[in-house]
């Protein structure tokens, strides 16, 4: 297999963990050049025609995009650890979860830095700089919310680490790169410890 991949982008550092805490052995890495414009490259487009990162090729040749669908075929891939719920109700909540931090946090995160940060000008045209600030401060309630959660319960999704950590924390680091986003210093002091928990883990390093 290989993993269509690109340095610092937060979706392929999902997948990254997700292999990395599954302990999956064996999948080649590609680098893609997004600065380069390699995404755009008609090769590239050949396996993903949207050009987004990452992308799995399995070994039968067919390519999976879309990270949650990369970690839904990992998962039954390499079932154990378990990552994404035993039974409709756990993985329902964990989805759910999941679902929050991605379409709150993340995108929020993600909205801000390409609509205000000018190292992402060259992939997101035209940039719009009201609506990235606006994204910001949508992307603090979002971890407002999280930081009570987590003073309730000891990761995103209840009592054990699962995928939903893994897009949170994912969510928080592109933050804390590009938008100098610290928890801690806007007064969310669980979601910092949190935060400062998961970067423990062999899997945050990747």
């Amino acid at each position: 297999m290989k993993l269509y991949t690109a340095a610092r982008a937060p979706n392929p550092r999902r997948v990254a963990m997700f292999i990395a805490e599954k302990g999956i052995a064996g999948i080649e890495q590609v680098q893609i050049d997004l600065g380069a414009g390699q995404h755009r490259s008609a090769e590239y487009l050949a396996r993903n025609p949207l050009g987004r990162v990452p992308a799995l090729e399995l070994d039968d040749g067919r390519v999976l995009c879309e990270t949650r669908a990369i970690c839904t075929w990992l998962e039954g891939y390499a079932p154990e650890p378990n990552l994404m719920g035993e039974g409709y109700d756990e993985r329902a909540f964990i989805e759910m979860a999941d679902r929050r931090v991605e379409l709150h946090l993340f995108l929020g995160a993600a909205n801000a830095i390409r609509h205000v940060h000018p190292g992402l000008a060259a992939l997101e045209q035209p940039q719009f700089p009201d609506y990235g600030a606006a994204q910001a401060e949508k992307m603090r309630d979002i971890a407002r919310w999280l930081d009570q959660a987590l003073a309730a319960q000891p990761f995103v999704a209840g009592q054990r680490f699962t995928i939903a950590d893994i897009t949170a924390f994912c969510a928080l680091e592109f933050a804390r790169g590009l938008m100098k986003f610290r928890p801690g210093q806007e007064g969310m002091a669980h979601l910092q410890s949190w935060r400062d928990r998961i970067a423990e883990r062999p899997s945050a390093a990747c």
